[in-house]
């Protein structure tokens, strides 16, 4: 649940769509628009809620869901260190690759000696 301060300034930076949700739900979904597109202005963020049949509560998930997309954004992605497998971690590599070329020598056909 997000908080109404927060969602009051969310409204007024998005603009609110509403449409018919298809899926099941029978005639009350379809006749009615029941599903919600939220479209934030600022940073072109849209999201969309179909799930209910209801309309606001469609609207209420669609505001959780926006909330949590502009908080993604808004987290710095933290940058990958690099690191370098030690000297020991490549031997063992090279060791495992070797055993594997020897398995896969020994299923080929043996080379008959020519007479």
């Amino acid at each position: 649940m997000i908080n109404v301060t927060y969602q009051e300034n969310l409204e007024r930076e998005t603009t609110i769509e509403f449409f018919r949700g298809s899926g099941p739900g029978g005639q009350h979904r379809n006749k009615r628009e029941t599903g919600v597109r939220l479209r934030h202005i600022p940073s072109g963020v849209v999201v969309e809620a179909v799930e209910e049949r209801s309309q606001a509560r469609n609207r209420e998930v669609a505001f959780e869901r926006l909330a949590e997309e502009l908080e993604k954004l808004s987290t710095p992605e933290t940058p990958r260190i690099p690191t370098k497998p030690s000297r020991s971690q490549k031997a063992n590599r090279l060791k495992e690759k070797h055993e594997t070329s020897e398995k896969k020598k020994l299923r080929k056909p043996p080379v008959l000696p020519e007479t």
